[in-house]
Formats: structure tokens, sequence, C-alpha cells
């Protein structure tokens, strides 16, 4: 079961887990669970996603309740009129907030896009972001005898693909987890001491103006039990 933080007539969001997909692809043939069809199963009803999250991300995902109220929104969430608040936990301590304003070359799937331009124009792609606890652990991943992580909140501004993952890495504070943009001795840490096994990044809220009744939504969905251990552990208090 999914848990559902939101329904009215025109919209279902959820909680979506860490390592579930979104929907069917054939690149994941193998997989037999996905977001679309167990929320549909478990509403009785078909949903129409609006926009996507990384099978690895965990947090809000919205889905509109018919394909009419999908192409209407659809714009909605491709020209961002939303705010996205991420939380994640990377490596090193980020002593400042800032905006990162650091254009991204498209990531080409290997077999997806095999076929796709390979010198496409770097993207522009905008992140705000804030540090919000750190904490200094007595576990080695290299020279020093302690490592270092940091609580980051995230804002969104624009949307490319893995831009977070990307723009912290870029920043050299990659998020604890991530197996493509990461460090694998971060990783193999949080697996092995803290039974860590996902990437650390959660889609905390979402917030817009509703286009049918103009009340303002902001949905949220709390963080799994891995994210509640860590914070624990380091004594850390998720914003609510």
């Amino acid at each position: 079961m999914l848990e559902i933080i939101y329904q009215d007539e025109y919209f279902v969001a959820v909680n979506k887990p860490a390592g579930m997909l979104v929907h069917r692809s054939w690149l994941d043939k193998h997989e037999t669970q996905f977001v679309m069809q167990t929320l549909r199963d478990q509403i009785d009803q078909h949903v129409f996603p609006l926009h996507r999250l990384d099978r690895p991300t965990s947090g809000v995902l919205v889905f509109a309740l018919s394909s009419e109220v999908a192409s209407q929104v659809m714009p909605m969430f491709a020209n961002h009129e939303m705010e996205k608040t991420y939380h994640a936990i990377v490596r090193g301590w980020i002593e400042e907030g800032d905006v990162l304003d650091y254009a991204l070359k498209v990531e080409l799937d290997k077999i997806a896009d095999k076929f796709a331009s390979q010198d496409k124009e770097a993207q522009e792609a905008i992140t705000a972001y804030e540090p919000l606890a750190k904490v200094e652990v007595p576990h080695s991943t290299g020279r020093f005898p302690t490592s270092r992580y940091c609580l980051m909140e995230m804002k969104p501004k624009t949307g490319r693909k893995h831009q977070l993952r990307r723009h912290m890495a870029h920043l050299r504070h990659p998020i604890v987890g991530d197996t493509s943009h990461g460090d694998g001795k971060h990783n193999r840490l949080f697996r092995e001491v803290y039974d860590s096994h996902r990437l650390l990044l959660h889609a905390s809220s979402l917030e817009f103006i509703h286009p049918f009744t103009g009340e303002k939504l902001v949905m949220k969905a709390d963080v799994d039990e891995t994210w509640q251990k860590l914070c624990a552990e380091f004594d850390w208090e998720m914003p609510q």
C-alpha cells in the first residue's frame, strides 16, 4: 500500500518509496512494482503522472485523476510554477547557503538515447541550497580518522535530469548513496556502519496554487525509517 498524502477530485499525491519506479519501462523489464499501477489498483481509478522522481529518490509524487486535468496542469509543472523542497545528506560540511547557477549537459541514457545527438548545448540549471545540520562521525573513509556529513535543504528552480545529484557533486559534496555521481567510500560507510542502502535524497514538499480552486496547496511527505534512524543517530531534527 502506498501512503496517500493528498487527494481531491483532481489530484492524488503519494509518498513514493525509494527504489520504486514511477511507471513501467522497457529498460527495467524485470521490475514488477510501479507506483502508477499500484496507486491505480489502490484507489480503483486511472492516474496520470504530472512529474517524475528518479527511482532511488523518495517523497512527494503527484498524479492527475483525469487526462483532462493532466493536460491542463502539465504546463504548470513544465514551467516550474511551484516550489519543490528536497532534503539530502551530503559528504562534508557546507557552511552557508547559496544559489548554484551551473548549466548541465543533457545526460543521455546508453540504451534509450543511443541515437540521440551527443553534442547538445548545456541547459540552464539553478538550485538554491541551505545547510541545516552537520555531524562528524568516528569512521574513516581515507586520510582522516573521522568523516563529516551535512543535512541539506535544496530548492531546484529548474528541472534537469539528476540536477540535485549533479549539482551537489559539482560542489564536491555528493549526496550519500548516489551510485552514479557520488563517492563510493562514503556510500560503503553508510551501508556497513548505518545499514543505509539508499540514495539519501527525499522530496519533502511541493507547493503550488490549485489551478481549479485557487487555494494554496502544500503537500508534504515524511522521511522513511532509514532517514529516521540516521537523524536519531546524528541528533538531527528534520524540518516539519
